[in-house]
């Protein structure tokens, strides 16, 4: 893998480190967002990976051959698949965001084989916080806690580069191509529609339309968990972009008996997540009825219940323990890894 401390970016996150103040790089060539948005559409159509400066950025060339290794599409099944992640996963975003234009041109190519992977590898870059996350003041924010508000709240990378320039990068990368990831809406594969609506909830920009992309398509839809998705990036792109009409259509939702189970726990969830208001005695009670182990496992495919998971539960338990029930600990970890969860 090499030693990150020899990419150039190095130098400047050294230099921060000592003291050199970060809006001496902004606009710079270390300044990932300033590059992503010097890609020329050319080069992102055609595939041009030698015009982009992965060099500049921690690890820069495993990301280039991945994107390279995922587009050639005759590569062994793994090859390519799962390094951006696996960096955002280490806390290093910077040359992930550079890949994001590609990969969404990846996703949109309806004959590509690896579009499934590719699309789950988009989304990755623009949300730097941990797993485990279930509460309502973080579960749909594109960032971490942190305890100051250094870099606009995101902190540094383990690099030492500014996590905050990586995601806005891969925001400012999706808003970019928002209408490609859209069309991906009305796929026939449902993994695919998933996966577009957790991408296009980052969006920076454009809420307004893609909020309405979502809602257009839920009321279309017919697979209950691609429903639930829908109503969970529409509730993370308002809570970006804060929309009252919205949080009220989330509480119409969940207490509309007649829809189905997966929307209506989105629903409360994502409604949860737009006020501060205590929970009602009826979103408690519907929430503790209709969150059964089966409906949790089932969630399970929504990726923003993977990222809640945690101490052995699902995402949807954990998410309701920590919302209706935050006095309650953690379930203690099992050593047994064949364990039910609860």
């Amino acid at each position: 893998m090499g030693d990150w401390r020899t990419d150039p970016a190095y130098a400047m996150c050294r230099a921060l480190v000592d003291g050199a103040e970060l809006s001496s790089f902004t606009g710079g060539p270390f300044d990932v967002r300033a590059v992503v948005a010097s890609i020329r559409p050319e080069a992102k159509d055609g595939f041009l990976l030698d015009e982009v400066p992965w060099e500049h950025f921690p690890q820069g060339h495993r990301v280039r051959d991945a994107v390279r290794l995922l587009h050639s599409g005759d590569s062994p099944v793994d090859a390519g698949a799962g390094v951006v992640s696996g960096m955002c996963a280490n806390d290093m975003r910077a040359a992930a965001a550079l890949a994001v234009p590609f990969l969404i041109r990846i996703a949109a190519d309806t004959g590509h084989p690896r579009r499934v992977d590719a699309l789950g590898e988009i989304p990755c870059p623009a949300r730097a916080r941990h797993f485990g996350i279930a509460s309502r003041d973080e579960l749909l924010l594109h960032r971490r806690a942190q305890d100051d508000d250094l870099y606009d709240g995101y902190g540094v990378e383990v690099t030492g580069y500014p996590a905050g320039w990586s995601v806005g990068a891969a925001r400012a990368a999706i808003t970019a191509d928002a209408t490609l990831l859209q069309n991906l809406l009305d796929d026939p594969d449902p993994a695919i529609r998933i996966r577009a609506a957790y991408a296009l909830a980052t969006v920076t920009d454009l809420e307004r339309s893609v909020r309405g992309a979502f809602v257009a398509r839920l009321a279309v839809e017919q697979d209950p968990i691609v429903r639930a998705a829908l109503v969970l990036a529409t509730a993370e792109a308002t809570r970006s972009h804060p929309h009252p009409p919205t949080t009220a259509w989330m509480r119409e939702r969940w207490r509309d008996q007649t829809q189905v189970s997966e929307v209506r726990l989105a629903a409360a969830i994502g409604w949860l997540c737009l006020t501060d208001e205590p929970a009602p005695d009826d979103l408690v009670t519907a929430v503790e009825d209709l969150a059964t182990k089966e409906l949790a496992d089932a969630m399970e495919a929504l990726p923003w219940m993977t990222a809640a998971g945690g101490s052995g539960e699902t995402g949807l338990r954990r998410c309701v323990r920590k919302m209706l029930h935050p006095e309650q600990p953690d379930p203690a970890r099992s050593d047994d890894p064949w364990a039910p969860r609860p």
